[in-house]
This record gives C-alpha cells, structure tokens and sequence, in this order.
C-alpha cells in the first residue's frame, strides 16, 4: 500500500452554529486529506446539542479534532436544556468530547509530526481578567463604568457564571496557573502550537470598533507565552476579525468565521479552514 501523504494541521473558530448559513457552512467542511488534523478555537455554538452536532460530524471527516472552548460555550443559555454553570458545564462538555474522541485543554498534548513538526499542539482555557482595560483605568471597577458609559457591555456579564469560582477573574486565575505549570513541564526543546479562543496578547483588539470590548478578550498574564513556550503558531478566534498578525516573530493567525452578517461583507468564500502547519510563506514572514 502506497504511504498516505502527510496532512495539514488546519483550523477555524467562532462557527456559531446556531445561524443556519453557519451550520451549513459546517455542514459542507472536508479535509484536503484523510490525514488533517482538525483545530476548533471555541463558539461553536451556546446549546450543548449543537457542540456536540457539529464536533461529532467533524470529529467523522477528519483524523483528529482539538477543541477549547470559547465564551459562547460556557453560557448557560435559557434556551439550553442542560442548565449546568461555571465549572460544572466545562467538565460536562469536556466529557462529552471524550465521549467522541476530541480532545480538549484537560487532556494530553497531542505532537504534530507531520510536515512544519514536531510540535505540541496545546489547546488553553484560560478565559480572561478584565486587564486589557481602556487607557487612563487602572481597575476593573473603572474599566467597566468607562465600557459602559460607550454602551458596550459583554453578554457574559449575564450568562458567563464562574461558580464555583467567585468571578470570572479568579476562574482566569486558576486557569493560568495550571496551564502555565502544564507548559513549563514540557520539553524544553519542543515547540508548541498554542490554542486559545481569546487572544494571548493585547495587539490583536487595537484594531475593535468597539475598544472598550478588550477587556473580555484576555489577559495580560500570557503576554510572553509565544516566546516562553516556543510557539510556531498562536490560534485564536473571539475577535471575528480573521487575520494574522506577527508578535516577536511568531505568527498569531485569528481564525474565526463569525455571524453571517460579518462574513457576508467580506471579499472571499466563508468557512475556509486556515492552515496552521505547514506554516504558510506569509505565516513564515517571507511574502
């Protein structure tokens, strides 16, 4: 039998299923190869039957699925049957990804070894601290009366509960501290692909309409995880602003499709998976 070719380590986020010209858009995804992997950056959608929907019909396509969960996930929904919180409805997806055989920031790293590799593939739930604050504030207090004073506050506020944590700030810290131990205990000479829904530095938000929205965008504490942790590639989504940026050399690619509203306004094709690995000559610094 002929030896498959290497595949691609390919990407998307922010699929929002719940729109139907997002779920077909989903519907419609193939891998190039039998042998891609698979990244999914979170928002895939707020009611848990259509995670689990579209992760098992993706999961069938392609030869392995990472997911971390964005914001929208993590939403206890009116409309949802499962009405867990916090922490409970996190272990409760995570599960249920076991279940399909995707894995997610509690399991192993998997290492990429196709064409670009070796590299760990890590994906981070992390969450975010309210430190990406407009200029001129200096606490979370203030940061919040200026982002209201503009109108802009985030439907999390009302469906993002942190229990049993006693906010969303002190989950983000508990979040950080084990996933920071988890990368430091990797090899040392093993680079990364580091997976996050929200973005690990606060470049990517300079460019939001809405500038006071960063402060539920991240946290200032992974500023320097691309250089600590060796990263050939930062994946993130949230912004539904796809781009890739580079920080210190690394390429940090949002890879989200966002709401049909968004997308229709853009020049190319919705729902195109962006390659990660091998790193694209744009990726690579060199068009």
């Amino acid at each position: 039998m002929p030896e498959k070719r290497p595949g691609r380590l390919v990407a998307i986020s922010d699929l929002h299923v719940r729109y139907d010209e997002n779920k077909k858009i989903v519907d419609e995804l193939r891998p190039e190869r039998e042998t891609d992997w698979l990244i999914i950056a979170g928002d895939i959608g707020e009611v848990v039957s259509d995670i689990e929907w579209t992760l098992s019909t993706l999961r069938d396509r392609f030869a392995k699925v990472v997911w971390t969960p964005g914001n929208h996930e993590l939403w206890t929904a009116p409309d949802d049957p499962i009405q867990l919180r916090g922490e409970q409805r996190y272990r409760h997806l995570v599960e249920m990804c076991r279940r399909l055989d995707v894995l997610t920031p509690e399991d192993p790293f998997p290492i990429w070894e196709g064409e670009g590799g070796p590299a760990a593939i890590a994906p981070l739930f992390l969450l975010y601290d309210y430190t990406f604050r407009p200029e001129g504030t200096h606490s979370k207090e203030s940061a919040l009366r200026v982002a209201e004073d503009a109108g802009v506050v985030c439907t999390d506020e009302f469906m993002l509960h942190p229990d049993p944590y006693p906010s969303r700030e002190a989950w983000c810290r508990a979040r950080v501290e084990l996933t920071e131990a988890r990368l430091e205990a990797l090899p040392a000479d093993l680079p990364t692909v580091l997976v996050n829904h929200f973005p690990l530095v606060r470049e990517p938000t300079r460019v939001l309409w809405h500038p006071e929205f960063a402060l539920w965008c991240g946290t200032t504490a992974t500023a320097d995880w691309h250089v600590r942790f060796r990263a050939r590639a930062v994946v993130y989504g949230h912004l539904h602003i796809p781009r890739l940026i580079h920080c210190d050399g690394v390429p940090h690619q949002e890879v989200s499709l966002g709401y049909p509203r968004e997308w229709r306004r853009r020049a190319e094709a919705p729902g195109k998976l962006v390659q990660i690995l091998p790193a694209t000559a744009e990726q690579a610094g060199r068009a």
